[in-house]
């Protein structure tokens, strides 16, 4: 399956998603991705954020 790309306001989001301590699968649920994908695109931004168990995926 071919990824999406991410857009501007997409990144901003997750920004603002993480700024806020949702968990990885609440910003997924937000942004309609995988949680791998805002993994992956958490660590290209640079930013931190945990799972629902409030274990850290990406910093």
């Amino acid at each position: 399956m071919a990824r999406k790309p991410w857009s501007f306001k997409e990144d901003r989001r997750l920004m603002e998603l993480a700024k806020s301590s949702k968990s990885l699968e609440e910003a997924a649920k937000q942004l309609g991705r995988s949680p791998d994908a805002i993994k992956r695109m958490a660590l290209r931004l640079g930013l931190s954020l945990r799972t629902k168990e409030g274990k850290k995926v990406a910093d």
